[in-house]
């Protein structure tokens, strides 16, 4: 890989676009190959770190201004390019892109609206309980070129993507898996088009002989495909079966693996699709089922994630901050069967609030605390939009999450849940979900 970089960039002129955590990692890789023209960082924000004079570091509102002054940039997947790709007459490159071209028949490439980092993060404690090589990266917060040295020949890669990472990119995954696409990040697409044509490029650069996996909703469009597609959950194919009476149990090419809900942490419809999903590629990969059963009972979902922190003054809290969009918090509200309470609010990104709405008219949640921008809106929008919502009384309406542990820990019924699942970003509040869900973990073990 770093006779790859070398290559790449020889007698080149180089820029670093943004640097955070990513831009950092490919600064260290791009030094550790050498052979560059020139070198230079450019961020919105000043570049604090103490960095050789040889490398010019641009910083302020007009960072990009330069970029046709080099001859490749490695552009990070937070930054939002001023123009149209095409007017740039530089070559905009990704760290994840040129990972790609690199690496390509080992990656498994994981994207979806929500659920990616679940199924990333099991399949690859699967491959591991299995015995397999197995290396994480991406969009799980580890940058592909810090993993180069981890990586063998028969290893494979299970890489989370995101939106912002696809968005550019000319390279596949050998096996692709979209999980599903919701409303979500309008903010920086400005439309739900321009959203899903970014999450579709996991396969609109596939060849003959890879393989995708792909939720039956956004299956792709006739001839846009080269790959194998795996549609789910679908009877004939790979498929959850939901009974009431019976375990939940996944079918894929004659097998039946039953999910062992009562040993698993996983709750949830949601969850279990995702688990679906992990069992086909686990099967493509030669995985049996008692290696599978293992490893899923061995997987610890992240934090954030329907979370429970536990049980404090009768009341059994949990934390869902990844929830941004309607469909987690009505997943929330689905999976946990004894919620009394759930707080809902956070940054306005402009998203439809009609769904979650009229679901919670006919949810029997007692108590719905509104809070931040979202919170006020949906509370308003019921006000004047919904005459016919059911039961108004049960809506609160406070500032903020502080306010609303406060006021859920005197009105939740002892021996019920209380859900925190905001179907709202954090940004402008919060660093991001992670800081939010630690702010209310602290708020709930606070007497």
């Amino acid at each position: 890989m770093v006779e790859t970089i070398k290559k790449l960039i020889s007698e080149k002129k180089i820029l670093i676009l943004g640097y955070g955590r990513e831009g950092k990692s490919t600064y260290q890789l791009l030094e550790r190959a050498g052979g560059y023209k020139e070198l230079a960082i450019a961020d919105l924000n000043p570049i604090k770190d103490l960095l050789p004079e040889y490398v010019r570091c641009i910083s302020g509102e007009g960072y990009q201004d330069c970029l046709d002054n080099y001859d490749i940039v490695f552009k990070s997947p937070g930054v939002v390019l001023t123009k149209d790709l095409k007017e740039y007459s530089c070559h905009i490159l990704s760290q994840t892109e040129v990972f790609f071209s690199h690496y390509k028949n080992q990656i498994i490439g994981i994207t979806g609206t929500k659920g990616k980092s679940t199924t990333t993060t099991l399949l690859y404690q699967i491959l591991k309980t299995a015995g397999k090589k197995a290396v994480l990266a991406g969009n799980i917060g580890i940058p592909a070129f810090d993993m180069i040295d981890s990586i063998e020949e028969d290893s494979v890669i299970v890489f989370e993507m995101s939106s912002h990472q696809l968005e550019y990119m000319t390279v596949a995954p050998h096996i692709g898996v979209l999980l599903n696409i919701h409303e979500e990040h309008l903010d920086h697409y400005g439309t739900m088009e321009k959203y899903v044509a970014a999450k579709e490029r996991i396969y609109r650069n596939m060849q003959e002989g890879d393989i995708f996996l792909c939720n039956v909703e956004n299956l792709p469009a006739f001839g846009t495909c080269k790959a194998q597609i795996i549609p789910f959950p679908v009877k004939e194919g790979l498929n959850l079966v939901m009974k009431e009476e019976e375990k939940p149990y996944i079918s894929y090419k004659g097998n039946v693996f039953s999910i062992p809900v009562e040993e698993i942490q996983l709750v949830g419809e949601h969850n279990y699709l995702d688990i679906a999903a992990a069992y086909g590629i686990a099967s493509l990969l030669g995985i049996k089922d008692e290696q599978f059963r293992e490893g899923l009972i061995a997987y610890r979902p992240l934090p954030h994630r329907l979370e429970k922190i536990g049980t404090y003054e009768g009341i059994t809290f949990y934390d869902d901050s990844i929830s941004t969009i309607c469909d987690t918090t009505m997943k929330a509200l689905t999976s946990i069967k004894d919620v009394d309470t759930v707080l809902i609010g956070g940054m306005d990104r402009g998203i439809h609030y009609g769904e979650l709405i009229e679901f919670l008219s006919e949810n029997p949640v007692a108590h719905i605390v509104l809070m931040e921008a979202t919170g006020k809106r949906i509370y308003e929008e019921i006000h004047k939009d919904y005459k016919n919502f059911c039961n108004r009384e049960r809506l609160y309406l406070v500032k903020d999450l502080k306010e609303a542990v406060e006021l859920s820990k005197k009105i939740t019924k002892k021996g019920t849940s209380c859900v925190l699942s905001p179907a709202a970003a954090s940004y402008g509040i919060f660093k991001n979900f992670e800081e939010r869900g630690n702010e209310f973990k602290k708020y709930v073990k606070n007497p």
